[in-house]
């Protein structure tokens, strides 16, 4: 899996998300056959109330405002990350390719045109059941002249956040054995840095 696709899927878990990763969506060929259409980064759903960053008995750790998750029963994302700029890839907002995604999460567009729509100009449709379907973009960058039709944050922010959540319960979450690589690696660099010292050669060299 790719590194930046990692990162961002755990910090979605944390925040409560189910994720699979690079989800194959294939087209049908004229002549018949299929070929691959593209590679949805990151497909991400959460359950109204999910706290997939809660411990027991730790801090009452609250989900990423940045994300802005709408109150609804069902919240489904729709995820691009690059290691550059953020953005969406040209074929994101295919509508065949949207329709191939809603159904595998059992959301017709027949019955619901305007939400297809919606999800196609503006990066959100709303379905029946209280399901919002929304498009997101991670980058190292988020520039504003770029982001139209759907949302992004930035993998620094990102990466800020697992920190920030790593620190807060650190004394329960210190014992996990994280099978995540991306927050495993991030919990690893918080131990060595909360490690104090115990030799000259662990120290930093003095500057001349």
């Amino acid at each position: 899996m790719d590194h930046a696709v990692a990162l961002v899927q755990a910090y979605l878990q944390v925040n409560g998300y189910f994720t699979v990763a690079e989800f194959p969506v294939l087209a049908r060929l004229p002549g018949g056959g299929f070929k691959s259409a593209t590679d949805i980064d990151l497909l991400a759903l959460r359950l109204r109330g999910s706290r997939g960053g809660a411990v027991a008995g730790g801090s009452d750790f609250e989900p990423d405002p940045e994300l802005e998750i709408p109150d609804v029963s069902l919240d489904v994302l729709l995820i691009e990350v690059k290691e550059g700029r953020a953005e969406l890839n040209r074929s994101a907002k295919n509508p065949e390719i949207l329709r191939s995604v809603l159904a595998r999460f059992g959301l017709d567009d027949h019955t619901s045109p305007k939400s297809l729509s919606n999800l196609e100009r503006h990066g959100e449709g709303r379905w029946p059941g209280d399901v919002a379907v929304r498009m997101l973009a991670f980058g190292s960058v988020v520039d504003p002249a770029v982001v139209r039709g759907f949302r992004a944050i930035s993998l620094p922010h990102v990466t800020r956040y697992l920190s920030t959540y790593l620190d807060a319960d650190w004394e329960a979450l210190r014992h996990a054995h994280f099978r995540d690589a991306a927050l495993g690696l991030l919990a690893l660099f918080e131990q060595v840095r909360r490690t104090p010292p115990r030799s000259a050669a662990d120290t930093e060299p003095e500057a001349p």
